[in-house]
């Protein structure tokens, strides 16, 4: 399967990316729900460059996935993190990671979205997920 960086280098026009920062695990089908994610939202997004990235375990890192962006001539990414809430990750190693690259890569222009947790929208479509799937009791 052709990665969401190869499909985009082929049309050369893109100048942003998104990447999906999720923290990572031994098991490769922990990866599944945010693969699907990231494919939705580059079905819908056809001018932006969509790629996962992960904090650890699993590959690209978020390091290598930038660098492959820079390297195609994006110059403006986002990184948004998959995570349910502000916790150590994202308060402290995500900003150092980030310095870091951005050391490395100057002319990006790197920009950090709010973990998913902290989006409205995606809390109340969880809410009323767990509504609908639990029964209600009887009167």
């Amino acid at each position: 399967m052709q990665s969401e960086n190869q499909r985009h280098s082929a049309s050369c026009t893109l100048h942003s990316a998104l990447i999906l920062f999720a923290h990572g695990a031994r098991d490769p089908e922990w990866t599944e729900p945010f693969r699907d994610i990231a494919r939705r939202v580059s079905q819908q997004r056809p001018d932006l460059a969509v790629t996962l990235a992960f904090l650890e375990l699993q590959q690209p890192s978020l390091p290598d996935a930038i660098a492959a962006l820079a390297a195609q001539g994006l110059s403006e990414i986002r990184v948004a993190p998959l995570f349910m809430a502000q916790g150590g990750h994202l308060k402290n190693d995500l900003p150092k990671l980030l310095d870091d690259i951005r050391g490395r890569h100057p002319g990006l222009r790197l920009a950090l979205l709010p973990a998913i947790g902290d989006a409205p929208e995606l809390r109340e479509a969880i809410a009323a997920w767990l509504v609908r799937s639990s029964p209600e009791n009887p009167a």
